[in-house]
Order: C-alpha cells, then sequence, then structure tokens
C-alpha cells in the first residue's frame, strides 16, 4: 500500500474509459483525471471511465475519498456534441451525477479551469468545489436553445439564492472564481 507521500499513476483500461479517465492514487485519495482533449467533453467513453473509477474506489477500503480533476486548462467545457443527434451512449450523464452525489466516501472537484455546462453540473454533484483563481463556473446552455439537463437545475438553487440561480442559467454567462466562491458555489 502507498504511504501518503507516494504517487502511483496508472491508466484505465480502454474497456472503462478508452483513456479518456486516469487514475493517481496519492496515498488514501483518489484522483480521476479527465483527459479528453481539446476541451475535456463528458463524451460516452469520459463518463463510462468516471463511472468505472467511481465505483472502484467506493468498492476500494483503502480508498479515503476521491478528487475529480482535469488535464488542461478547461475542467470540462461541457457535453460532447458530435454525440447530439446520435443514440445515447451510456452511462447517461444524469445516472452518473447521481451516483457521485450520492457516493459514501467524500468527492471534491478540482476546478482548474472552466467547468460549463455539464462541467459545471458535475461539479455540483460532487459535495466540495475547489477552484482556481482562472476558474469559470456557468451554465451556458441557454445560448444554444437548452436547458441544463444533468441536474444544475436542481443542484445549483440548493446552494444558491434562488435570483442568482435564474440569473445563471437564464443569461448563460459564466462566473469567475472569486464570484463563485462570494456565492458559496465553490471555494478557493
Amino acid at each position: 500500500m502507498p504511504d501518503e507521500t507516494q504517487t502511483v499513476t496508472r491508466e484505465m483500461t480502454p474497456a472503462a474509459g478508452g483513456g479518456a479517465v486516469a487514475i493517481e492514487d496519492r496515498g488514501a485519495i483518489r484522483v480521476l483525471v479527465i483527459d479528453n482533449p481539446p476541451v475535456n467533453a463528458l463524451a460516452g467513453r469520459v463518463r463510462a471511465g468516471l463511472q468505472a473509477a467511481l465505483r472502484t474506489a467506493l468498492a476500494d477500503p483503502a480508498v479515503d475519498g476521491l478528487v475529480i480533476a482535469a488535464a488542461g486548462r478547461i475542467f470540462v467545457a461541457g457535453a460532447d456534441i458530435t454525440e447530439f443527434g446520435k443514440p445515447p451512449l451510456p452511462p447517461a450523464l444524469p445516472d452518473l451525477l447521481d451516483e457521485i452525489e450520492v457516493a459514501a466516501k467524500p468527492v471534491v472537484a478540482a476546478i482548474g479551469g472552466a467547468a460549463l455546462g455539464g462541467g459545471l453540473e458535475l461539479a455540483l454533484a460532487c459535495h466540495v468545489r475547489l477552484v482556481c483563481p482562472k476558474a469559470q463556473l456557468g451554465l451556458p446552455e441557454v445560448k444554444l436553445g437548452l436547458l441544463p439537463g444533468a441536474g444544475g437545475t436542481q443542484r445549483l438553487p440548493r446552494l444558491l439564492d434562488p435570483a442568482v440561480t435564474f440569473g445563471m442559467i437564464a443569461s448563460g454567462k459564466p462566473v469567475d472564481a472569486a464570484r463563485a466562491c462570494a456565492l458559496g458555489l465553490a471555494e478557493p
């Protein structure tokens, strides 16, 4: 078993995400790193990789908590629009986010860049959201004629004033890290 100072990195098997999610063990913390360039969109293989890694970590007694992070400058820019109009690939994003939300171990979103649309919805399903100073959080779906469809309209008002929630959803404008922290949406 690795000690707290040792980092063990391994990549998900292709069947569990096609390399779109890497796993790093940092002591008792399991870090899931989304790596789906260019914007870390929540494609089917990313969702499958996250689900497999989440389930494995929750079943592992050596894991005390999880961190969901992303490679690159963008946390997650939302859905993979190349999948629009095609038969849905499992798991459905709302189902995955429900699994994260009810996880018996703490799940932290480490937001190192933009968390937009499904990316913010992913972060909202986590128990804690940590942001870097350059982070942007928003639900821009309205600009595509859509509403947030993976739980954002339910989870966001649990954290924020309903008027602020409505403003974020209706305008589609993101908030920066400082504003997100001031609102109670995230922590620095």
